[in-house]
């Protein structure tokens, strides 16, 4: 890493200059000293617009001038604000001053084999006047791929994602791989500064313990809606005459029943997609998959918890009884999808938007969904997932970026209305119009839901709009998969984040450089030794009483060293 920290010193050199020379004073016509800002406020570019609302709100069809306008200019005035907090619209440094390309490194996604041919980046190019090549590495090989380029010492301007650098942020400041943007962003990214210091929920997920600004984080106007939960055929239940089962001994009855009237392997589980330990099933006895906040909000691991038995003898009961997918223990989700859509399979532990692609859109398929279960009649059903604001990507910008303003300029226009709106929501007119009320919406010509090729929403909601970038995300309305006509995904997320207590739910804490190693270790030992140890007492290879033994390894392991690296970062989170 000598490399990255030589050139970080080279960058904070050049950016102690800079704010040298902001600092300093230059002299006016009266030869007074007058502070530099004062001259840097005043040369930016105030942006002004012919107010265009009444010709686009409303309009179902665009002339060619008006869609023009709407998507080859910054002009944001149709657009309403719609949420508590105002989006900002500073585009005071577009287009960018000078001619510059980036290069931004990325995690593949299979359904866009080449980036820099995304309609919304090239887009979002044209809008700011800054050049983007985008470098994704082979699907699958974006780990390896990772490695390879932070080893090699060579990195581009921008990672997308780049807590994948071991120990996260911090250490990839703390080796020289990332830059320090804490005293950049109010200058160069104005909008992202104003989003989220509107609220202080984004405010305190997008700041490191130490109170520093190393990434550009994807975050949310509001708390978006559990996203994964337990969902079955509604055929299931007119078959067997029963009830969206509440309890534990309501769900056993039903699988049985669901079994005697045809459903091979009635509820979908599988461990390699992390079924097992999603806290639907395991919840009801306090199970919880991985670290959660106790009655007195101190860390806890779930498998550790009292009825950690009470769990495995009950799911080993379903196993040796059939009412579990044969595969759980080695299916992926291709498998899991087309067992999804079998006669076999009843009930399925997944996303709603997920199954309405894959049962309803798909295969017309009606489902329901069932709030995560409880032991007893009456128990308040429960998840420890809780967004908290935070979604999305993060970009980090490196130490070897030549132009860290364009850079900035370039990730600061995702949080900016016009931002927000082709982000969300893609191309006027093609894609989305505008409603009465100010509002993006996609019409039923959509290219989301008529895509000229024969796309899939599951696949358009990628082609023509950013689902999971650094940006601010507008999850319930720009999701096609929730607002497509007759989709009832968000109602079921919806009922689920409204009715299930979630206040065991662990904040995105961070940990330091020296816990994160050893935090890893310990993690990646205790969740290899969970996954053995459980999944062998569901199929029945270990006796429950092997569960004591698990939780003594568990403890020689280190789990209350992990225990306290986890008590200390919360400690600090609360603190922010």
């Amino acid at each position: 890493m000598a490399k990255f920290r030589k050139r970080l010193m080279s960058v904070v050199m050049v950016s102690a200059m800079l704010f040298s020379t902001a600092a300093c004073s230059s002299q006016n016509e009266s030869g007074e000293a007058e502070p530099q800002d004062k001259e840097v406020s005043t040369e930016k570019n105030k942006v002004t617009f012919t107010d265009i609302s009444l010709d686009v709100r409303g309009n179902q069809k665009p002339t060619q001038a008006q869609s023009d306008e709407v998507n080859h200019t910054l002009n944001d005035t149709y657009l309403e604000d719609l949420y508590d907090e105002t989006i900002p619209n500073d585009y005071s440094a577009y287009p960018y001053k000078k001619d510059v390309t980036l290069d931004v490194w990325m995690p593949a996604n299979p359904n866009i084999p080449d980036m820099n041919k995304q309609v919304v980046q090239k887009q979002v190019e044209q809008l700011t006047g800054i050049k983007v090549n985008f470098i994704t590495p082979p699907v699958g090989q974006e780990a390896d791929a990772f490695t390879l380029m932070i080893s090699s010492g060579e990195l581009p301007d921008i990672i997308i994602d780049p807590e994948r650098y071991p120990g996260g942020l911090e250490a990839g400041l703390n080796d020289g791989a990332y830059l320090d943007l804490t005293d950049l962003m109010k200058t160069n990214a104005p909008n992202y500064s104003a989003w989220r210091n509107s609220d202080e929920t984004r405010r305190k997920t997008t700041v490191t313990d130490t109170g520093k600004l190393l990434g550009f984080y994807g975050i949310a106007p509001y708390s978006e809606w559990t996203w994964f939960g337990t969902l079955i055929k509604k055929e299931a239940l007119e078959k067997t005459g029963l009830d969206v089962p509440t309890t534990i001994e309501e769900w056993h009855t039903f699988l049985k029943k669901c079994k005697e009237v045809g459903y091979a392997e009635p509820l979908n589980y599988g461990s390699s997609y992390g079924q097992v330990f999603t806290g639907i099933i395991n919840g009801a006895y306090g199970v919880w998959d991985w670290t959660f906040l106790d009655v007195n909000g101190k860390v806890a691991w779930g498998p550790a918890q009292p009825k950690a038995k009470e769990y495995l003898t009950t799911m080993q009961q379903w196993n040796k009884e059939g009412l579990l997918n044969r595969d759980w223990a080695t299916a992926d989700f291709n498998q899991r999808m087309a067992s999804a859509i079998s006669d076999k399979t009843a009930v399925m532990m997944d996303s709603p938007d997920t199954m309405w692609s894959y049962w309803k859109q798909q295969n017309d398929i009606d489902f329901v969904g069932a709030l995560n279960p409880v032991l007893n009649k009456g128990d308040q059903s429960a998840t420890t997932y809780k967004n908290f604001k935070r979604t999305g990507t993060t970009a980090a910008i490196t130490t070897q970026c030549e132009d860290v303003e364009a850079a900035m300029a370039w990730l600061d226009f995702n949080y900016s209305k016009k931002g927000w709106e082709i982000l969300n929501y893609g191309e006027y007119g093609t894609v989305h119009l505008i409603d009465e009320n100010g509002k993006p919406y996609f019409h039923e010509d959509s290219y989301i839901y008529k895509d000229p090729d024969g796309q899939p929403v599951a696949t358009t909601l990628l082609k023509y709009r950013m689902h999971s970038w650094p940006a601010i995300r507008d999850e319930h309305n720009s999701n096609p998969l929730i607002v497509a006509k007759g989709s009832y995904s968000g109602d079921i997320r919806k009922e689920w984040t409204e009715n299930m207590d979630t206040s065991m739910a662990m904040p995105p804490i961070t940990f330091t450089q020296e816990e994160a190693s050893r935090e890893a270790e310990l993690g990646n030992q205790l969740s290899t030794l969970r996954g053995e140890y459980f999944a062998k007492i569901i199929m029945g290879e270990l006796q429950v009483d092997a569960y004591d033994k698990f939780l003594t390894e568990a403890k020689k392991m280190g789990l209350d060293e992990f225990l306290s690296i986890h008590q200390a970062a919360l400690d600090r989170y609360n603190q922010r």
